[in-house]
């Protein structure tokens, strides 16, 4: 989130799109309805009818993965009717930067593509740059290839006709969610984006979280109070753990894995430190070699960073390591063994079937978990022969989450303190202390025997992870994270002592004199104390007027509570929303939130994170284009679409194998299904399956479809029905209702229908198994999220 929970109160308007947020995110929801009491809107696109909907002002049906159709109209709307913020847009986004001539665009796929890698040379997307290397700008944005007019151009094809058509959404309803939403482009105003997994998990899912970007900065809407693209984490530390390098491309702080090509930190550093010329640029990221030096002394304090360096994994270049290539190369062969770590892949990752066989070509896998679960049993699962699985198990019960202390960081960023309210039962154990006894006893073998290359692992400084018994101290890893002055310096004209904790990365070194975990969370835990752990709500009279609580929890970076907020005062410092302010220049200093820089107005840019200081309208990083263009999901009920001629993303993540079978336009699987959360259950059900007053709510696996599917199937309400397509197939309860409509699909009735994806087979019985056994492994090429949010389908009666 670049807001907060409590800043949703501030909104003029709430669009929520790819969410259930009133069932699923039950907090977000609080501030919602504080927003509606005060006059807000609430927009509400999905295509069911939900209790969010219920709440909804507007409510409009949309077929699944048809998103940026929706929104890029949204764009041309607010193009067409000027109804976008001209001073913000000229000021702080990219709108007036000049595209070079060989950028261009044609039936759907950008210049630079290469159809025999399928990937796109990106160099065809730059800017002109002037004799200083700095972007050409026409602030005037007249020029034909300056950003805005390239927008312009680029979504004239967006008719609301052609979105209609595309989404199957009324026009009437398109039509007045543009006008309430696209109202928020005004000074005083300010609209808000809610989504969750329901944008994410498709093949264009990054670039479906672009187009709101787009319009958001278009609208004036980040920076400010009541704005920010805002999404919803579905647990309670997914924020945290990513943050902490939960995926393969980014170490913590989301400094880049190093690749085999960058043999010295050196090397490192120059790739991926950006150099920008113009003096009103903080460009943050000139500080990399800092934060890159700081978390190597982290792991390694003893030696020299520029040493310690070879030592970090490094990948090839251009390897994936995303979770659907790990299984596609487990399922041939690559890896002997896998820890299965609080996650249950059997039920959770896409084509269920796949994981499952990929799981049984392993020598070993450990599984971490609270309970049984269907990827610790895979090996005496449905249609499986113990005798003919080679894996080997191995169990370790660890403790729940109220048996350990630590920290949490939830979706707005806010990093709070939790201490232990039980111990753990029987032999069960929290994670740190696994993995610290683990590591304890992986590194005395690489000490008493040797190996390959013991010095990643013998050097690592584990020992700074544990109290004077050898159990995992949170508090102590909490310190590493925040980082310590190592030696005896001076920095900014303020000595520091060795053993202090850093109190803020505006102080971290690249000369290995500080350590840090993590740049991002240096400052939460200082000579001060854990600043996770305050719960003051203190604030002044400016920070009262929009909620900001500075002093209850600590939030990263440096406890700013709304991300970008120089962009919500004018080029003088004057809020341009004086009723909610989030920072006021008063002629001497920022007061109200810790502004994105302290800098006096008007002499930094104000997104001080990107290399040329502004917001980007036009994106030219992202793998499959800078601008979002609509593409159908890999398994479509259409054979076009009215945008282009190209009808899937060309750079979606496929993979070939036996077990990869796409359903595209087959008239045996003519209906689009989606998966979604229910309240009473969490994940993959690990949880919450072994609860027996949550299995009285919602005791199997069930399938909406609406009556008439119903009808044309001889389904009746409750009845036992069969849910299949080329992956797999399932047995569900048929909910038959009206909160699930057909759609007109180009000309032609399309049917949804939805499935809860919690269930397994291991219990309850006859609770049903993984709503995954039917979605295909397909990735998003940014980030290889799988498609599961739309893929095709038939039922019918058993």
């Amino acid at each position: 989130m670049t807001n907060h929970w409590i800043d949703i109160k501030n909104s003029d308007c709430i669009l929520i799109m790819g969410s259930n947020a009133a069932e699923n995110h039950p907090i977000s929801f609080k501030w919602v309805t504080k927003a509606k009491e005060k006059g807000a809107k609430l927009i509400h696109i999905d295509p069911r009818f939900t209790r969010t909907s219920a709440k909804a002002d507007i409510y409009a049906p949309i077929r699944s993965g048809t998103d940026i159709a929706f929104l890029g109209g949204l764009i041309k709307y607010i193009l067409d009717h000027k109804l976008y913020f001209k001073e913000y847009v000229v000021n702080y986004t990219n709108a007036s930067f000049i595209v070079n001539k060989k950028f261009g665009f044609k039936d759907g796929v950008f210049t630079g593509f290469d159809p025999k890698t399928h990937k796109y040379d990106k160099s065809y997307w730059k800017f002109e740059l002037d004799k200083n290397g700095n972007p050409k700008k026409d602030p005037s944005l007249s020029h034909k290839r300056c950003v805005f007019q390239l927008l312009k151009k680029y979504y004239q094809r967006y008719t609301l006709e052609k979105v209609a058509e595309a989404t199957g959404m009324p026009k009437d309803a398109i039509l007045k969610i543009y006008k309430t939403y696209a109202a928020t482009g005004k000074p005083d105003k300010s609209g808000t984006i809610m989504y969750a997994m329901g944008w994410t998990q498709h093949t264009v899912g990054v670039q479906n979280i672009r187009a709101m970007a787009i319009i958001q900065l278009l609208l004036g809407n980040i920076g400010v109070a009541g704005g920010g693209v805002n999404a919803l984490r579905g647990e309670s530390n997914v924020q945290g753990s990513t943050d902490h390098c939960l995926l393969y491309h980014i170490l913590p702080g989301y400094l880049k894995t190093p690749k085999a090509s960058q043999p010295t930190l050196k090397d490192y550093n120059k790739k991926y430190t950006p150099v920008a010329h113009d003096p009103k640029s903080a460009n943050w990221w000139q500080n990399y070699p800092k934060y890159s030096a700081s978390l190597i002394k982290s792991m390694y304090m003893e030696d020299d960073p520029n040493k310690a360096y070879k030592w970090l994994p490094k990948l090839d270049d251009g390897q994936n390591e995303s979770f659907l290539v790990i299984f596609d190369e487990m399922l041939r062969g690559k890896y002997k063994g896998f820890f299965a770590w609080g996650q249950n892949p059997a039920v959770g990752l896409a084509n269920s079937n796949k994981a499952r066989e990929a799981l049984s070509k392993l020598d070993w896998m450990v599984v971490v978990n609270i309970f049984d679960n269907e990827t610790a049993s895979f090996w005496k699962g449905p249609g499986v022969d113990p005798y003919q699985v080679k894996t080997e198990v191995f169990f370790l019960p660890c403790a729940v989450s109220v048996e350990k202390e630590g920290s949490i960081t939830n979706s707005g960023r806010w990093m709070q303190w939790r201490y232990r309210a039980a111990k753990p039962l029987g032999d069960s154990r929290p994670d740190g202390d696994i993995i610290c006894d683990l590591f304890k006893r992986i590194k005395q073998l690489y000490q008493n025997e040797g190996g390959v290359y013991p010095d990643p692992v013998v050097k690592l400084s584990s020992e700074k992870w544990v109290n004077e018994k050898g159990e995992y101290d949170p508090h102590k890893v909490a310190k590493i994270i925040n980082g310590y002055f190592l030696k005896d310096v001076k920095v900014k004209g303020k000595t520091f002592k060795a053993g202090t904790l850093v109190p803020s990365f505006a102080y971290l070194q690249a000369d290995g004199s500080t350590c840090s975990g993590n740049w991002l969370y240096c400052g939460s835990y200082t000579e001060k104390g854990n600043m996770a752990a305050r719960r003051d709500k203190t604030q002044s009279k400016e920070q009262a007027k929009i909620g900001l609580f500075p002093k209850w929890s600590w939030c990263w970076p440096v406890n700013r509570r709304i991300l970008y907020n120089r962009a919500s005062v004018d080029l003088r410092g004057k809020p341009y929303a004086p009723q909610k302010p989030v920072i006021i220049w008063n002629g001497s200093k920022w007061i109200g939130d810790v502004p994105d820089g302290g800098w006096k107005p008007g002499t930094k840019y104000a997104f001080i994170m990107r290399k040329y200081g502004h917001g980007q309208i036009f994106g030219p990083g992202r793998a499959d284009g800078p601008f979002p263009e609509y593409y159908e999901p890999l398994e479509s009920p259409v054979k076009q679409h009215p945008f282009s001629k190209q009808l899937h993303n060309p750079l979606a993540l496929t993979f070939k194998s036996k077990l990869e079978k796409l359903s595209f336009n087959n008239p045996k699987y003519p209906i689009v299904c989606t998966t979604y959360r229910v309240t009473e259950h969490w994940q993959t059900g690990v949880m919450t399956r072994w609860q027996p007053w949550l299995l009285e709510t919602e005791p199997q696996l069930f399938v909406e479809m609406n009556p008439e599917l119903a009808k044309e199937k001889g389904i009746k309400n409750g009845e036992l029905v069969i849910v299949e397509n080329e992956r797999g197939r399932l047995k569900a309860v048929a909910i038959v209702t009206s909160r699930l409509r057909p759609f007109k699909i180009m000309g032609k009735i399309v049917h949804q229908v939805g499935l809860p994806w919690h269930y397994g087979w291991v219990h309850p019985k006859n609770g049903g198994d993984a709503a995954n056994l039917l979605t295909p492994s397909v990735g998003d090429p940014n980030t290889g999220i799988p498609e599961t949010k739309a893929f095709m389908v038939n039922v019918r009666k058993i």
